[in-house]
Formats: C-alpha cells, sequence, structure tokens
C-alpha cells in the first residue's frame, strides 16, 4: 500500500477545542462564571465529551482556574502563550499556535465558550458533514427576519439593504438571511495552516433560534441563564427519588433568625408533592462525620431500593465531599470551600445559606421536570435500575483517551 494511500485511509484525528484566555474586558474571568450553576466553559465541554465523536477534546487557556475548571469537565489543557493571550490576539492566532504543538489533528472543531446552549446532536452532525461530504469547513448559522438599511452619516438619505419597501413581504412569506451564530467553527487543519478558517469546501450548518445563545451578545445574564435552564443541555437524564440536604451551622443560624425551619420551604413541600422523598440530615445535634452522612444516606437508599444515581445531595462541609462525589447531582454554596465546591456539580449563587438551599431545590425540580419531559407516563422508571454508580467516563473512538463525564 503506497504510503499516499495509507494517509487517505487513515482515520482522522478530529479535535475539539475551546478558547478560553483568563483576559476577559467584560466580565473578569468570564468563562468559568457560573451560569445556571454551572461554570460557563462547563457548558460546551459537556456536549462536547458526550457527542463522543472526538479523539480530543482540549481548552486553550493562560490561566490556572480556567485551566482547573477545564480537566473537572473533561478536557486537556493547551497553555497559551502570551502571544497568543493578549487583546489584540485572534481566534485564528490561537488556534494556529495549537496546531504547532498538536500535528496529529487533521480538523478542528473550535467551540466558542460562550454558546451554552449547544448540544451534542449538533456537533454530531456537522462532524458528519466534514467526514461524509469532504468539506474543507463548516461554520454555524442562524436564520433571522431582520430587514437591513444603510447607515449614514446625519442629514443624509438611507436606502434598503434586503427589501423592496413597495413590496414589504410578510414575515411568512421571506425566508430570511442566515448569520453566524459563534457557536462554532469547524476547518480542517490544512486549510487553517494556510491563515483561514473558513475556506475551500465550505458549508455552513444552521441551528434553531433557540440554541443560538450567545454571552459575547447576550450580556444580561439573568435572562441567559433562563434560556439555558430551558434549552441548555444538561446531560442524561435520571429520575430523582431522594433530596438529601445536609445542615451546617450557618443554615441553622440563619434559620434560627428567620424562626424558620427548612421542612417549611415551599420548595420542599412541592418535592414531597412530585414525590420526591426529602431527608434533612446535619446540624449541632450530634457531631456528624462523612461516613455517619453516607451510612445514613446509603440506609434510605436500601429502604427506597434506588441507588447513588437517584439522589440529590446539597451540603457545604469537608464532611459531605463523599456523598457530593456519589450523588447524581449535588449542590454547594458558591462560598464554601474550594474543595467542596469542586466536589459539586451546581454551585448556588443566591444570597445567604436558605436562599442556597432553594436555587438548588429550584434546579432538582427542573431536573425533574426534564426527565418527565423524556419519560412522559414513567412514575418509576429507573428506581433501583441502575445501581451501579457512574464512574463518569468514556472512551474516544480511536485512541482510548478516556475524558470525564459531566454530570447533570
Amino acid at each position: 500500500m503506497s504510503s499516499q494511500r495509507a494517509e487517505e485511509e487513515r482515520e482522522q484525528h478530529v479535535a475539539a477545542l475551546v478558547l478560553a484566555r483568563g483576559g476577559s474586558k467584560g466580565i473578569r474571568l468570564k468563562n468559568i462564571k457560573p451560569l445556571a450553576g454551572r461554570p460557563l466553559l462547563a457548558w460546551v465541554l459537556g456536549a462536547a465529551v458526550d457527542c463522543r465523536r472526538f479523539h480530543s477534546i482540549w481548552v486553550s487557556t493562560d490561566h490556572d482556574e480556567i485551566a482547573k475548571v477545564a480537566e473537572k469537565y473533561g478536557a486537556r489543557v493547551h497553555r497559551r502563550s502570551a502571544a497568543a493571550s493578549n487583546d489584540s490576539s485572534t481566534s485564528l492566532d490561537a488556534i494556529m499556535e495549537f496546531l504547532e504543538v498538536h500535528k496529529e489533528i487533521d480538523v478542528i472543531g473550535n467551540i466558542q465558550c460562550t454558546s451554552p446552549c449547544l448540544k451534542p446532536s449538533h456537533l454530531i452532525e456537522v462532524i458528519q458533514m466534514m467526514k461524509e461530504k469532504k468539506f474543507d469547513s463548516v461554520f454555524s448559522v442562524v436564520r433571522r427576519h431582520q430587514f437591513r438599511w444603510q447607515e449614514v452619516a446625519e442629514g443624509q438619505v438611507t436606502k434598503p439593504m434586503n427589501l423592496n419597501p413597495s413590496k414589504r413581504p410578510r414575515r411568512q412569506d421571506w425566508p430570511g438571511e442566515l448569520y453566524e451564530n459563534g457557536s462554532f467553527y469547524f476547518a480542517t487543519a490544512a486549510l487553517i495552516k494556510s491563515g483561514c478558517l473558513q475556506g475551500g469546501r465550505v458549508a455552513y450548518y444552521e441551528m434553531a433560534p433557540e440554541y443560538s445563545v450567545d454571552i459575547d451578545v447576550d450580556i444580561d445574564w439573568p435572562i441567559a441563564e433562563q434560556r439555558v435552564k430551558r434549552y441548555g443541555y444538561f446531560g442524561k437524564m435520571n429520575k430523582i427519588s431522594l433530596l438529601v440536604c445536609s445542615r451546617d451551622l450557618q443554615i441553622e443560624r440563619e434559620c434560627k433568625d428567620r424562626s424558620y425551619t427548612l421542612s417549611d420551604m415551599p420548595e420542599i413541600k412541592k418535592m414531597k408533592d412530585n414525590s420526591i422523598r426529602v431527608k434533612l440530615i446535619g446540624g449541632s445535634d450530634k457531631q456528624w462525620n462523612k461516613e455517619w452522612k453516607k451510612e445514613t444516606v446509603e440506609k434510605l437508599m436500601k429502604d427506597m431500593s434506588i441507588s447513588w444515581e437517584n439522589v440529590a445531595y446539597f451540603g457545604n462541609d469537608e464532611s459531605d465531599l463523599e456523598c457530593l462525589k456519589m450523588a447524581y447531582v449535588g449542590g454547594a454554596s458558591g462560598d464554601t470551600a474550594s474543595r467542596v465546591c469542586d466536589a459539586a456539580d451546581y454551585i448556588c449563587t443566591s444570597r445567604g445559606r436558605i436562599g442556597n438551599v432553594e436555587e438548588f431545590v429550584d434546579h432538582v425540580t427542573l431536573l425533574t421536570e426534564k426527565y418527565r419531559a423524556e419519560n412522559p407516563g414513567d412514575d418509576n422508571a429507573s428506581e433501583g435500575m441502575n445501581n451501579k454508580k457512574r464512574t463518569h467516563e468514556s472512551t474516544s473512538p480511536s485512541n482510548g483517551t478516556t475524558v470525564k463525564k459531566i454530570k447533570s
């Protein structure tokens, strides 16, 4: 077999690359700021990992904290040089620098960190386009129905750019126009090395407007959070049957100041209405350690014939670490110890510990609603069905590289 033919038959190395430098001018460390309980970067990494089509997944960064988050959510880290990290550096500069080090890569999927509603299916389809139709580059677009007018100096006459005002069409009669939405740019390494990110045999991939959220444009963070909660990719959905809240001294103090108990919380009462058992553990009534907490939860699981896959757990203490790691979804307050935050899947940003509990319970409610939407009429599925704890790892398609899977 000739070397040329062997090269043609070799499976192409397709890599995902997220550019996430630390020097964002708008919001400090925006790339890892919590969005709907998860670092912004984690949303696109979840889609990249779970699409299971990349041979490697990378984050290019110049910042230690971003590197730490990248590794937690399944990516390898490329340390970007200072020259490719300044305000005048372009994405193409950073990608070309990356390829100089990683010469084994044939196709780069440059995924934008600021597009948190990206789904695995989007990536699967665009990779299929690159492979089967032999495109050199494919980028994402969204269809918009916006009439454009020429910009002119004050006092001058403008003119329409994409419509005839005398025959102004109805929205439903006009197909609209395609605009880049910034979610991703795929290109062959050969094209990028020639100094171009879009070229050769080029195609677009159209995404629905609801998935075309760009944090660089949607700078109102609360609005972006609502979009992500509705349209973001949350990973594999499991039925949550047990919610455990580990009370710490700060929670007890806040409850005492307000003459309030967590069991009175409307959100927790709603959990019970949804047939989710709620258990409050911890507190100052006894010295709880991690073994006692874990044993308490596992006894409840045994009584209910469920596994850790069906448990949501909230805690802020070092003694909660084991339970946070094992639960299907674990929550912690954003101002607690870094080790605890690292073990949690959902970081609460509301004010006060009681506010954090309310926020986490709302998140569990959201996951429950998404599970039921995917499993209509299934009130008992998955309980006790999957008693093997997930490893949160998957194997890439060709080289056996292990990457973490994202828990919801």
